[in-house]
């Protein structure tokens, strides 16, 4: 279910849109769905239903439309003619982002197509959410095991009933036929004038079909976000899970609470990542990485023994990134999109690099700009240098040879090559190819004018 408007959110994005980890609440829920083999993932859309399915992503995804918004019953009931009319179905939440397949999965086979199964938890502050009432209608024994009798909505609910701690996650799985025969009676007198889902637990006991409630592992996957407070909770509980696995499985982390993974994050032995650091889209850390403080790393290879000093910024966006085994990057570099370090590269300070491949050994170690090139082994590439690869309209390539030497403060004006073993004299400005183990100079003649004075202002 993904209709709902999340007022609480106080924004114009829709609430099932809001990222938590780098990706959607939506899209989390839809990636724990993918995994259960459904025969098929349907979405309710209704508040910004446009825009929400546009960023939806799944196989054998469809779209039903709740319009208006009249309760999650009434969600539910405009998937019923997209529904089978056998088997089971299961119900999630869009707002509701760490369910684990283990989880669905137990509750599905807990269903076993013949029983109506909840997903509940108890909480100290079971405030907002749906109470389980058990052992009689009027929720007495509700916490000694008694049988499932009914779910009674937070607004609805008794101050005894209020008493009650465990509730109901919002997550159920169900036999789609009687579902769809207990949608189509579901009534809306109640305070708030909508159809519940959760009348479907008492139509079943009615029946005499048993409804079984399993307890939720833990409350990180069965809470809600509904407000800005909650996504913020949410998101430093997912974090922290993600530091204890990698420190888990051996990776040194500066500080778990100062550490971010927004998409996947694979490291090698002996990794080691300091504090303030965030890993986005994909990024694979070989044996001895380490990452120094302040770092952003998204969909990047760094190879073995590699270091990344602090404040370096590395974003291979679609074309990817990657960093030799050895390399040493930073501090405060840069590397975007088609980068590519081989073994050993040394990038320093203030240096960008861009859709070039620089070779083993090639050096930049501070002020320069590489975009558009090809850069031999051994290169040195010196202080406040740049290859100008862009003419206005288009972009040129640059082909720098081994052994090369690019003095400070010059302009390599593409396209252009730079063969094996030349030195490009400090200050030039080159606009035609530069011959093999040869010195080349462009600059203008040095000149001292005798008596010439410094003007003065007018008084």
């Amino acid at each position: 279910m993904a209709a709902g408007k999340g007022t609480r959110m106080k924004s114009a994005l829709p609430k099932v849109l809001h990222k938590l980890a780098g990706r959607s609440l939506l899209q989390h829920v839809l990636q724990s769905a993918a995994g259960l083999g459904a025969d098929g993932i349907v979405v309710i859309t209704g508040h910004g239903a446009e825009q929400v399915e546009a960023s939806a992503h799944a196989a054998n995804l469809r779209f039903v439309r709740q319009m208006p918004q009249l309760g999650t019953g009434h969600a539910v009931l405009q998937a019923v003619p997209v529904l089978h009319d056998f088997g089971t179905t299961l119900i999630l939440n869009g707002d509701v982002p760490l369910i684990e397949p283990a989880t669905a999965r137990a509750l599905i086979a807990s269903c076993g197509g013949t029983q109506l199964a909840l997903l509940t938890i108890a909480l100290d502050d079971p405030s907002g959410y749906g109470r389980v009432l058990r052992g009689d209608p009027a929720g007495r024994d509700a916490t000694e095991g008694g049988r499932v009798q009914g779910i009674v909505e937070h607004k609805d609910a008794t101050p005894m009933q209020r008493q009650i701690r465990e509730v109901y996650t919002g997550v159920m799985a169900a036999p789609t036929a009687s579902l769809k025969r207990w949608l189509a009676a579901l009534k809306n007198d109640n305070t708030q004038g909508e159809y519940y889902l959760t009348d479907v637990v008492a139509m079943a006991v009615a029946e005499g079909m048993p409804v079984t409630a399993t307890l939720a592992p833990s409350d990180t996957e069965v809470l809600g976000v509904n407000s800005p407070v909650q996504l913020a909770d949410l998101e430093r509980r997912y974090q922290r899970a993600r530091a204890a696995a990698l420190m888990e499985a051996g990776v040194r982390l500066a500080d778990p609470a100062r550490f971010d993974v927004r998409g996947e994050l694979q490291c090698g032995a002996d990794v080691e990542i300091d504090v303030n650091c965030i890993f986005e889209g994909r990024v694979e850390l070989g044996d001895g990485v380490r990452i120094g403080a302040n770092c952003m790393v998204r969909n990047a290879v760094i190879g073995r023994g590699a270091v990344i000093h602090p404040f370096t910024h590395i974003d291979g966006e679609a074309l990817g990134a990657s960093v030799g085994a050895g390399a040493l990057v930073g501090p405060f570099a840069r590397l975007r999109p088609g980068a590519v370090l081989a073994e050993d590269v040394h990038i320093g300070n203030f240096v960008e690099v861009k859709n070039a491949s620089l070779g083993r050994g090639a050096k930049a170690n501070h002020l320069a700009y590489i975009g558009d090139a090809s850069v031999g082994e051994r290169v040195n590439f010196g202080a406040g240098s740049i290859v100008a690869n862009y003419d206005g309209a288009n972009k040129h390539r640059t082909v720098i040879g081994a052994d090369v030497h690019v003095g400070s403060n010059c302009v390599l004006v593409a396209p252009l090559t730079l063969g094996d073993g030349a030195t490009i004299g400090g200050g030039s400005t080159i606009a035609k190819d530069a011959p093999a183990g040869q010195l080349t100079v462009a600059r203008a003649r040095q000149v001292t004018l005798a008596g010439w004075k410094r003007p003065v202002k007018k008084k």
